[in-house]
């Protein structure tokens, strides 16, 4: 096994271990970030093309896409974690267990509007994986968003260079453990993934914190070439 994949085995423990005190966290608004920036910044980065349908690829327990629906966009939303399915499936919603690695060869019976990833891609092989399954899940012209760390701020003192970091949960609860490793891309190497999997990169979003103005993430919005 290479180490690429010992570490995207590592992330999917990790959340296996970590489904419900996540659960526990984003129910309790407990990621201050998220309640003052970055949930509304996606929700109205995805509200500015008008979808009709959208798939959640990442979903974890559901909120994104109960959002989504509350203002009248068709949703789904997968995951390869039973546990934060389960809880997204009791909080009312359409939810299908996937793998990123099985996203290009499953039927959903059709094709969206747009696909998100909030949060969500956090390995080398399997966001990859993502971005290639694109034109199996959107329709013509359909639209990719991307949440993430900011690599400017997430990069820390290490090197600002791609590769493997450790994880960690501090400022979580004591309930969380076995933090997932997570490898990190420059804002150069994320935007470069759109051209090389066909897509049109339009945007890039640096949400700010209101107060600090420090930035609390990056958007990137990707739109499906098509070819005539």
């Amino acid at each position: 096994m290479t180490d690429d994949a010992r570490q995207e085995n590592r992330i999917v423990e990790s959340w296996h271990s970590n489904a419900h005190p996540w659960a526990n966290a984003i129910a309790g608004k407990q990621v201050a970030s998220r309640e003052a920036v970055t949930n509304q910044a996606i929700v109205e980065a995805v509200l500015g093309v008008g979808p009709h349908s959208l798939i959640d690829i990442g979903c974890g327990e559901g909120w994104f896409c109960r959002a989504l629906a509350q203002l009248g966009t068709q949703c789904l939303g997968v995951d390869a974690i039973p546990a934060l399915l389960e809880i997204a499936r009791k909080a009312g919603g359409d939810f299908q267990h996937c793998a990123y690695e099985s996203l290009a060869t499953t039927d959903f019976g059709q094709r969206f509007d747009c696909a998100v990833s909030n949060f969500a891609l956090l390995g080398k092989q399997s966001t990859e994986a993502v971005f290639d399954a694109l034109p199996t899940l959107l329709k013509p012209g359909g639209h990719f968003f991307v949440q993430t760390l900011h690599p400017e701020t997430a990069c820390g003192d290490l090197p600002y260079t791609d590769g493997w970091r450790e994880g960690s949960w501090a400022g979580f609860s004591d309930d969380f453990r076995q933090p997932a490793p997570w490898y990190f891309r420059t804002t150069e190497s994320w935007e470069a993934l759109f051209p090389k999997f066909d897509l049109e990169l339009l945007e890039r979003r640096e949400p700010r914190h209101p107060r600090t103005g420090d930035k609390q993430s990056l958007i990137l919005i990707g739109r499906l070439q098509t070819h005539t």
